[in-house]
């Protein structure tokens, strides 16, 4: 149903940089699906969401899911795709020939080679969890609920009460 597939969200005043949404990446794309067995896993696996700097902050980065994703119009070999226009752009890895052009495409800076460098590595908003009912690895690791996965609907009202909220206390004084 159109507009109602939930995105991934981050209140970057929440993140601490504590890295729990890294490792809880990792850990999902792995074979082991847990925590030891992962990191010695070969070839070792890479997060495919990141905690970088942002000012006195920081800020998770991943996969932004464009509807027009300049990285799925420029591949070669048809690996970068999406199964519909409501869902997640995912990787054939058996297509990718590595060319990297994906990379120089992605306006975000998000897409990444993966640790043997042979094919690119991005989020996939762990999809196979979410067919499952789940919620992307990421966000059920967040401790202070820095990154959510929600309908777009849902964020919006949220942030509109938040600026009514902010109008009121305004014409009030600041008293509320």
């Amino acid at each position: 149903m159109k507009g109602k597939r939930s995105i991934l969200y981050i209140n970057i005043s929440r993140c601490l940089a504590c890295r729990s949404c890294e490792l809880a990446c990792v850990v999902e794309h792995s074979r082991a699906k847990e925590l030891v067995g992962a990191v010695w896993e070969t070839p070792r696996q890479l997060p495919r969401v990141w905690v970088a700097a942002a000012g006195n902050g920081a800020v998770p980065l991943q996969c932004r899911q464009c509807v027009n994703a300049p990285c799925v119009e420029i591949c070669p070999t048809k690996a970068i795709q999406r199964a519909s226009e409501e869902s997640p752009v995912y990787i054939k890895h058996e297509l990718c020939i590595g060319c990297k052009w994906c990379i120089l495409a992605c306006p975000f800076g998000v897409i990444r080679m993966d640790s043997a460098g042979q094919t690119i590595i991005k989020c996939d908003e762990c999809s196979e969890r979410v067919a499952l009912g789940g919620i992307p690895a990421c966000v059920s690791a967040c401790p202070t609920k820095a990154l959510q996965y929600k309908p777009l609907d849902e964020i919006l009202e949220a942030k509109r009460e938040a600026f009514l909220v902010q109008i009121e206390r305004s014409l009030d004084g600041g008293k509320k």
